[in-house]
């Protein structure tokens, strides 16, 4: 990236947008978007790029040991966003230098570009503040990501691989977040089960999933679990698809699986189809779904 291109970007120039639309509470008296709330917008947009680097933040943080302060917050108003506008924030990193890395932000309405800004953070140490060199494996993630390359990969294998991992991550979403009981959520299927885990580039699990044999040729799909702090960062569909390749590699004609009703649309945009009425299952509202692999 160059340095005109950094200092006056385009829409399309920042590989990470992120959507918001303009609140009353964010308007002031000559109905425009108050301009300290700009530096909210980016922070948001700021949280949004770690999320599409599948970076758990505070977990990332403490697994590199340190995290990041904002050291300089620079803001040039170009034009006025209004109540109930449709905006983008564009986050982008540029220059990393020893201890310190450079964020430029901005915010677009369509393709015309309000605010530009730009966020200093330097890297230190959380007890005493004081500076630390840029983890090689943060500045390489972040390279990365500004060059199109994917923050993950799946793999799969049995129980005794991935284990560890995947109960860490259903404990996390099932039973600390949605309340089913611990009891419920562990079973002997895993041992036969194969498993798919989805890491990122510091080697944190972040999402899993499990296939068993349901009937000669039919294939199960189940305990699907992105961490929330990382959904939407498009972890779900791979560990599905390496799932329903699982299946296809064993020689089933069919995948079923028991969806929760808030993924419903996730898996229909999969091709799934739903099959009967909804169900409850562990106090959760289900729908059966099939996907025929022929």
């Amino acid at each position: 990236m160059s340095e005109s291109s950094f200092d006056n970007p385009s829409r399309l120039s920042f590989r990470h947008r992120e959507r918001l639309r303009v609140r009353w509470a964010e308007v002031d008296l000559q109905q425009i978007v108050f301009n300290g709330h700009y530096l909210m917008y980016f922070d948001t947009a700021v949280a949004g790029y770690w999320r599409a680097m599948a970076l758990p933040y505070h977990d990332a943080m403490a697994l590199l040991g340190g995290d990041l302060y904002v050291r300089k917050a620079t803001l040039e108003y170009e034009g006025s966003a209004r109540f109930d506008e449709q905006l983008e924030i564009g986050m982008r990193c540029g220059p990393i230098g020893n201890s310190s890395m450079r964020l430029q932000a901005a915010v677009f309405r369509g393709e015309r570009r309000l605010v530009l800004g730009e966020l200093v953070y330097v890297f230190a140490d959380p007890a005493t503040q004081t500076s630390r060199p840029v983890p090689a494996l943060l500045r390489q993630t972040l390279q990365a990501f500004e060059a199109g390359e994917s923050m993950f990969e799946v793999r799969s294998g049995g129980w005794e691989a991935l284990g560890r991992d995947a109960s860490a991550l259903r404990q996390a979403v099932f039973v600390a977040e949605q309340g089913i009981p611990a009891e419920l959520e562990l079973d002997a299927a895993d041992a036969q089960a194969l498993h798919a885990v989805a890491y990122n580039r510091l080697g944190q699990a972040l999402g899993t999933g499990r296939l068993l044999q349901h009937a000669p040729g039919v294939g199960r799909i189940g305990r699907m679990a992105v961490l929330g702090s990382v959904r939407g960062a498009g972890l779900g569909r791979p560990l599905l698809d390496r799932l329903v390749q699982l299946a296809r590699e064993r020689g089933d004609h069919e995948v079923m699986l028991h969806a929760q009703s808030s993924a419903i649309g996730f898996y229909d945009r999969a091709g799934f189809k739903a099959q009967g009425p909804t169900f409850e299952e562990a106090g959760i509202v289900h729908q059966e779904m099939t996907l025929s692999l022929r």
